[in-house]
């Protein structure tokens, strides 16, 4: 029988209501600012708040933080290195946060008017190669606290050794590819939140159940702030995710390493896997949104499938609600059936 600690409960549920209560503060502030997109999926395109990390990573830190400090001073059950961990994942995602920051702002910059120098600089933006490799510097603190770590657990394949190549290649290959992942399978409301959350979820039970009580508790956390942003992101959204496509991915590969179970993680992750390979083929230009049609239903704006997207619009007349709702079922088809057979593999 699986024991959750008090600690952990705790801190789920102040994510949860910290979440819900900071996210519509943080709106009120992107629309005084000016940071504002329009949704292309709507006939009313009316300005949205475009940055959602915030009010989530303000839900995420203030819920981490209560359970470190039951663990650490009420229970004194977190060890040092325990801590070390935990520490490390936040600097990975708080730098990741940053990044997501810092791509939604050049983003706009990118739309601004003008003719003078400064406006065509910011219009220019940074080179689109350069996105990809961004969240790499994030990987800096997860590397230096696993470097006793030389193993991992692959599907179909069991334990590799592969000695200081995990933390000095495998570590930030992780981190790399998880957070661009995520960034690819977006564009839809609620839909990186609800996939988002449904694979932190089965990534914390998953580390709960197996005694990884640190990576089970940054999973939680950050799925119930997740789900609590989902109430004003789903359909018609209040406010996009914006930074925080790469955020779930780096919190994923965070979790992943802390709680060492890549290969229960790899299976969870498959959808995006796909993605990513799916928009290789038009080389990571291919955009996931929809033509949106009388009858209220999206349409794919391009002729080749290159999004999961793409192919659940071409599989019948769904709304964007309704596409949403799909892709979210298939992550929970796909964590219930990786709890199935993850120990068969």
């Amino acid at each position: 029988m699986v024991t959750v600690p008090i600690p952990l409960v705790a801190a789920v549920f102040l994510s949860f209501a910290a979440s819900y209560l900071a996210v519509p503060v943080f709106n009120k502030f992107m629309y005084a600012t000016g940071i504002v997109g329009r949704d292309i999926m709507k006939r009313d395109k009316q300005p949205i708040a475009d940055m959602g990390g915030p009010g989530v990573v303000v839900g995420f830190l203030l819920g981490i933080f209560v359970y470190i400090g039951l663990e650490v001073f009420a229970i004194k059950g977190l060890q040092g290195e325990e801590l070390s961990y935990i520490l490390a994942s936040l600097n990975t995602i708080l730098i990741i946060t940053l990044i997501g920051i810092f791509d939604v702002l050049t983003a706009l910059m990118n739309q601004r008017e003008g003719q003078g120098i400064f406006e065509r600089l910011k219009r220019r933006g940074i080179p689109a190669w350069f996105y990809f490799l961004i969240p790499l510097p994030a990987a800096v603190p997860l590397m230096a606290v696993n470097t006793g770590i030389t193993d991992m657990v692959l599907p179909f394949v069991g334990r590799i050794h592969l000695g200081i190549l995990y933390p000095l290649v495998l570590i930030p290959l992780a981190v790399l590819c998880c957070a661009n992942a995520t960034n690819f399978l977006a564009g839809f409301n609620g839909l990186e939140a609800g996939m988002g959350s449904v694979l932190l979820a089965s990534l914390g039970i998953f580390a709960l159940i197996n005694n990884k009580l640190s990576a089970a508790a940054i999973a939680l956390v950050f799925a119930v702030a997740l789900i609590s942003f989902l109430r004003y992101n789903w359909y018609p959204a209040k406010v996009f995710p914006g930074d925080l496509n790469y955020t779930i991915g780096a919190v994923c590969a965070c979790v992943t390493v802390l709680g060492n179970m890549e290969k229960f993680a790899i299976l969870c992750f498959i959808p995006w896997i796909i993605e990513a390979l799916l928009k290789a083929l038009s080389g990571f230009k291919a955009e996931n949104y929809g033509i949106l049609q009388k009858d209220g239903t999206v349409k794919p704006r391009e002729d080749k499938i290159r999004s999961l997207t793409h192919i659940v619009m071409r599989s019948g007349n769904f709304t964007e609600k309704q596409v949403s709702s799909i892709l979210i079922g298939l992550e929970v088809v796909i964590c219930t059936v990786a709890f199935a057979v993850i120990r068969f593999i």
